[in-house]
């Protein structure tokens, strides 16, 4: 009678939370932003959906193929994507992800079975996790069509690959947020995720040395070692377990789905671990040592912007001073003079010879330029987004909000322009010194971009912010309609930039290009300049908005 009760009072409180879900999505929609956001996300959906089926073909499609052909073990080579997409999507765009924060109903007497279930549900509307299953439900219709016997043994195996990478991406976010809790763990987690983004750019080249014609040797040496460690992982003993049942080795087969069943198992252990321990009132600090918080300091004056009042000064500094912290800040530094030496050394260096490349050598400063901007979008279009509950503090102080905007922008312009000069010295040292014309247009064109971007960014931050959480991880860093017009932004920019150096090129002259730029960029700053005037105006107008997002708990 006992387990009853509980499992009715169970199921009273996942009806009561999705309830809660509904209710808060229908009124969310009697605003305009509610409803630019149901638009953006239909889009957005569309979008998946496409990739979605059109995966799930090509999935299906290779799986009768292997299948049909009596190589069952081949379908790792569909596994292994679905489990790397299932994994890394969530981290590398979290934009599109919209994961609410479960660890807010502990705050209600929840159960902790249900708070586990309610996790995994969260992980279950992920857009990864759609679209890795309908490939896998690709993968499973293929296996139906090219031998029907085979199904129910391979659906059977596939939802355990599914529950598998299910657990796993929920694991790694509790844990990673675990680590993220505290500044010292969070920072060391920011130079390794630097360090992850960068060694992804050296695949191509890795790629390139071992699959050269003098390194096919060490490259079928590596495969041979590969093989079997592959072998051991989920994705290979997935494919082996179809595989050895489809060849009537039904005891090798049922070996690997109870290896594949024990990881599934110790990674929903590891998860309750982390879970159970959340559940129970885990609360890391970072407050400091009492003797460090009262150890005297010595008076510090703040900074001077010759030609700025001191409030614009001071936001500077405060946004220099956050920044120097970030490790996504420390990314978009990095990014593009990286980006230039994989060039330089991976497959592009061979491309050199071909003829675009001999036409056009001086591209390489122009693409470096476009992509500082490009990393310096994810700052622009959510300004406040760092500063959370301290939005407050702007509204209750003697300052214009227009102040606090330049000075924000005076900030993003000066990290463009160090990161620019040093995309000038790269290229000059990797790819030889870039003309006078060439340089001139593309500083002109940054004069067009840049305040255009501002312009769009410094709207979206009243309009559509969002509270960035630097102690969470795999969640939405950005509204979705943010994303969509800073992506159809990106696209005119682009767009603009590369028909005026066409159009340069065509005619042999680059101070074309310059000039074109330069019109453009009388009005940009006109738009920028009109914006600006306005802020306070919008700000006072959207300060609900505003508060409501940043504020929230």
């Amino acid at each position: 009678m006992t387990e009853l009760h509980s499992t009715l009072h169970q199921r009273g409180q996942l009806a009561a939370i999705a309830t809660l879900r509904w209710r808060l999505f229908v009124n969310s929609l009697r605003t305009r932003r509610g409803k630019m956001e149901l638009v953006s996300r239909i889009i957005v959906a569309c979008v998946f959906a496409l990739g979605a089926l059109g995966g799930a073909i090509g999935m299906g499609t290779g799986a009768y193929y292997f299948i049909a052909e009596g190589h069952g073990e081949y379908l790792a080579f569909l596994l292994w994507p679905v489990l790397m997409f299932w994994q890394i999507f969530p981290v590398m765009a979290t934009a599109f992800t919209n994961n609410p924060d479960s660890s807010d109903l502990l705050r209600f007497p929840v159960t902790y079975r249900a708070y586990f279930l309610i996790r995994l549900a969260n992980g279950c509307f992920d857009p990864a996790t759609a679209l890795a299953s309908m490939w896998l439900l690709g993968i499973l219709l293929g296996i139906l069509f090219a031998s029907p016997v085979l199904l129910p043994w391979a659906l059977v195996v596939l939802l355990t690959f599914t529950v598998f990478n299910l657990l796993l991406m929920q694991m790694v976010f509790a844990w990673v947020e675990r680590w993220l809790a505290q500044r010292r763990t969070r920072e060391i987690m920011g130079i390794l995720f630097i360090l992850l983004m960068l060694s992804f750019q050296l695949i191509g080249p890795i790629m390139q040395r071992f699959g050269g014609k003098r390194s096919r040797p060490e490259f079928g040496r590596f495969v041979e070692y590969l093989v079997p460690i592959q072998g051991a992982l989920p994705p290979g003993l997935a494919a082996n377990a179809i595989a050895e049942v489809s060849h009537a080795r039904f005891l090798a087969g049922f070996g690997s789905f109870i290896v594949l069943l024990a990881m599934a198992m110790a990674i929903g252990y590891l998860l309750h671990l982390r879970l159970r321990a959340q559940f129970r009132g885990e609360n890391l600090s970072e407050a400091g040592a009492r003797g460090m918080l009262e150890r005297a300091r010595s008076l510090r004056l703040g900074w001077n912007l010759p030609g700025f009042s001191q409030s614009v000064a001071a936001v500077f500094e405060k946004e220099v001073r956050y920044l120097a912290r970030s490790g996504p800040m420390l990314l978009t530094l990095v990014m593009p003079i990286f980006m230039l030496v994989i060039f330089r050394i991976g497959p592009m260096s061979a491309a050199r010879q071909r003829p675009f490349f001999t036409r056009m050598p001086n591209m390489a400063f122009p693409a470096a330029g476009g992509y500082a901007l490009l990393m310096l979008t994810n700052l622009v279009y959510n300004t406040f987004g760092g500063d959370a509950a301290g939005i407050q503090f702007f509204y209750a102080s003697p300052v214009r909000f227009r102040q606090i905007v330049l000075a924000k922008n005076l900030t993003h312009t000066g990290i463009l322009v160090f990161d620019t000069t040093l995309a000038w010295i790269a290229v000059a040292y990797l790819y030889g010194r870039p003309s006078l014309d060439v340089t001139f247009a593309t500083l002109a064109g940054m004069l067009f971009a840049a305040p255009l971007n501002f312009t769009v960014g410094n709207l979206l931050s009243i309009y559509s912010p969002k509270k960035l959480d630097f102690s969470t991880f795999g969640r939405q860093r950005a509204s979705q309609m943010t994303v969509l017009v800073s992506l159809v932004v990106q696209i005119v920019v682009v767009g603009v930039g590369v028909s005026a150096f066409v159009l340069a090129k065509h005619y042999g002259n680059f101070w074309i290009a310059a000039a074109i730029f330069l019109v453009l960029a009388v009005i940009s700053f006109s738009a920028y300049g009109v914006i600006l005037s306005r802020m306070d105006r919008i700000a006072l107008e959207r300060r609900e908005t505003l508060l409501a997002e940043l504020c929230r708990a």
